[in-house]
């Protein structure tokens, strides 16, 4: 597999990016590749629904490299909470499989644009807003845990992210530190990826006129080049997150999904 030095160039950038703000901000990097993935895919000639289509499920793919690279820097530091891991990640596979098995084939390029964007607009909005939770809310219980890890699973499917645009805010919601919440994303964005790559895989065996070098709706060349330099700069990602205060770290990661919301709502209707 060789590629030309611009895309090779564009890829690496890429990686190096995420890499970062997966450590940084607990978000599997999905919601930076995605938009840029669809960019490269729709200039080398593959055509727009196909290629939102591609892009979320690579960028799913690399949440795999990158999620086990940031979560070892983040237990280091004590950081992750195990005992929500555990509760939430059954209903994430689950989730994860009947969005990727599924309701992602059978949508239209466009319409997954526009339902990132809404999603990501939502959240970007209440991390901005930094809105205090009652002191006395708590996660809830097993059954609610299950329940709201099939939900971030499910939509983590249709977006291509690694769930912490979601897991974060709902963590933070139910009094979870936010240095703790951002950790925790980060571990929980391994069974989301792994769950939902399985799923893209198969869905998309059947699908025509995929780029050369494609696994289903997996673009090989991406993930290669985007996981290999990622995988060194979660954990500088990971360091800063720890190294910052609340306020700005919300800021960051608001300001991040709101920019990445804009451009794939014009691309949802642009198609």
């Amino acid at each position: 597999m060789i590629l030309e030095p611009l895309l090779l160039g564009q890829l690496v950038l890429l990686g190096i990016g995420t890499g970062f703000l997966a450590g940084l901000l607990g978000i599997g990097g999905g919601m930076l590749l995605v938009p840029f993935i669809t960019f490269i895919l729709g200039t080398r000639g593959v055509a727009p629904e196909l290629a939102v289509k591609m892009a979320i499920a690579t960028s799913m793919a690399t949440i795999i490299f990158t999620s086990v690279s940031s979560v070892r820097a983040h237990h280091a530091r004590g950081a992750v909470r195990w005992d929500i891991v555990k509760r939430l990640a059954p209903g994430i596979v689950v989730g994860s499989l009947v969005a990727s098995l599924g309701v992602f084939a059978l949508l239209k390029g466009s319409w997954l644009a526009l339902f990132f964007a809404a999603f990501v607009g939502f959240s970007a909005t209440q991390m901005f807003l930094d809105k205090k939770p009652k002191p006395t809310r708590q996660l809830p219980g097993t059954g609610g845990q299950l329940a709201a890890g099939g939900v971030i699973g499910f939509i983590s499917g249709l977006v291509g992210a690694g769930g912490g645009f979601i897991s974060v805010p709902f963590m933070a919601w139910c009094n979870v530190a936010i240095h703790n919440a951002v950790a925790t994303s980060a571990a929980l964005g391994f069974p989301i990826a792994v769950a939902n790559v399985a799923g893209y895989a198969i869905s998309g065996q059947s699908v025509e006129s995929l780029p050369p070098a494609s696994i289903g709706y997996i673009w090989l060349p991406g993930l290669a080049v985007i996981a290999a330099a990622s995988v060194f700069t979660a954990p500088l990602g990971a360091r800063a997150a720890h190294a910052l205060p609340v306020k700005p770290l919300k800021r960051v990661f608001a300001a991040v999904l709101y920019t990445l919301a804009a451009y794939m709502a014009y691309k949802g209707f642009s198609a």
